[in-house]
């Protein structure tokens, strides 16, 4: 792998830079932001490691206990923005055991091959983007002011002729371009060829998914059949946004972004897989439907193990995909896992259950804080939303009671609760509040949700 595929894919973070980008977005939860960083560090550190020592390196896979709420997919997500890896959550759960109707196991990594190549896709259009954008200007010119069609004269007097014609064409198309860069000209319409679909929608019935295969019908068929065009009229402006994605798409060598998309995968993918526990069971006691959770278990046990997934773009192999699972596990337990499967896993990490500081912090120290938000929101609106500290505690406070008293959903709990206290304000801002401040005090959040904390039935009320 070139240097520049090592950079493009690990940005060479040491475990304490990724553990200090991850404390912007979550509260505490130190154990777990430290196993995945390291888990990322090592993949760094296998790249520099010699060729044949590079391929026997495994990846330590890592299971997060915890309740729901507390940061698992946000470490997980942010994460994989941080080091730029492609990267998909899937949930367990909706996977059957190959022969049931439903999805395979493998599909994941379908899922994670095409969410790579889009994402190359991305990265080198931006980079065309100007290029294209000049191209682009080359075609509305020639529909504005079309080029000249050059006679078979022979004479002096007709080449003379020629000459004015091109000089007079070269000035009218400078003067439309300068028009044109000036963004003068976006209302004026013009008529233009634009590529349709041949193939009405169709729809595939049979025994499996003909997507779940990698394989798409219609794009199938439409690479066979000839491109259709139609003529349509529209603003400059609508021809722009067309024209600037068909030069962008002539620009991009789609071989090489596949290649590379595989690459990544191969080298730096993960794969959250969210709610491991509930196939996990109560293994020798389960009947009826769960009799194929451990059937799913052992689908799953060769993808995270090391194999190989055909996918439309080529085949992917698993051995250096991150796998991450996490689950509540408050009925079963990891050990109710196949041994196989567990010992997949060998990274195990509890997360701990958020207390009041820690929602007070949630609500206020990370970058995209529920606070700023809709301090944000209410801004739109001409409104300007502050919260006193007392108020904060207060909201920090409820939230961990109901927490305790109903069911625990961790940080979501704050957005049920931050909802029902702003109601009236949100739904009043534009008539009543605007160009004025609104400060929420303890009393305030004391008085909205007293109601709530009262009333027996609070599932009733937020959930």
């Amino acid at each position: 792998m070139t240097k520049k595929i090592k950079k493009e894919i690990l940005q060479e973070l040491t475990p304490r830079e990724i553990v200090r980008e991850l404390d912007k977005y979550i509260i505490g939860q130190h154990a777990a932001k430290k196993s995945v960083a390291i888990a990322i560090r090592n993949r760094w550190r296998r790249l520099q490691t010699s060729e044949t020592l590079r391929e026997e390196i495994m990846p330590n896979n890592i299971i997060m206990i915890g309740p729901t709420g507390v940061g698992k997919t946000e470490i997980a997500r942010r994460l994989s923005k941080l080091v730029n890896a492609p990267f998909i959550k899937v949930e367990a759960s909706k996977f059957t055991e190959v022969g049931y109707v439903g999805r395979d196991v493998e599909s994941m990594i379908r899922d994670l091959t095409e969410f790579a190549v889009n994402m190359l896709k991305n990265e080198k259009a931006s980079e065309v983007q100007d290029k294209a954008g000049r191209l682009c200007e080359e075609r509305i010119l020639d529909i504005l002011v079309p080029p000249v069609r050059r006679g078979t004269h022979q004479e002096l007097t007709a080449v003379i002729e020629d000459n004015a014609m091109n000089n007079e064409h070269k000035s009218t198309r400078d003067k439309f371009s300068e028009k044109l860069r000036a963004g003068e000209l976006e209302d004026r319409i013009i008529e233009m060829d634009v590529t349709t679909s041949q193939l009405p929608a169709m729809q595939v019935f049979g025994p499996f998914n003909v997507e779940e295969m990698g394989m798409n019908i219609q794009e199938m068929f439409g690479n066979i059949l000839p491109k259709k065009t139609k003529k349509r009229k529209m603003t400059i402006a609508e021809a722009r946004s067309i024209l600037i994605q068909e030069e962008t798409q002539k620009l991009l060598d789609t071989e090489s972004i596949v290649k590379d998309a595989l690459e990544r995968v191969e080298n730096s993918g993960i794969v959250f897989i969210d709610e491991i526990d509930k196939i996990a069971g109560d293994r020798g006691h389960s009947s009826g439907p769960d009799v194929s959770r451990e059937g799913v278990q052992r689908d799953l046990l060769p993808v995270v193990e090391g194999s190989t997934v055909l996918t439309k773009y080529g085949s992917v192999k698993t051995d250096h995909v991150l796998f991450i699972a996490s689950g509540a596990f408050h009925i079963s337990k990891p050990s109710d896992l196949i041994p196989e499967l567990q010992g997949r896993f060998p990274i195990r990490v509890e997360l701990e259950s958020l207390t009041v500081d820690d929602f007070v912090k949630i609500l206020t120290l990370p970058q995209n804080a529920l606070l700023k938000q809709y301090s944000a929101l209410l801004e739109t609106e001409g409104v300007d939303l502050k919260f006193t500290p007392e108020a904060v505690k207060e909201i920090a406070k409820l939230a961990a009671e109901v927490n305790e008293q109903v069911e625990n959903i961790g940080a979501r709990r704050l957005h049920t609760i931050m909802t029902t206290l702003l109601e009236e304000v949100l739904f009043d801002a534009p008539d009543k509040y605007v160009g004025k401040t609104i400060m929420v005090t303890k009393e305030m959040v004391s008085e909205q949700l007293a109601n709530i904390m009262k009333n027996k039935d609070l599932t009733k009320y937020i959930l």
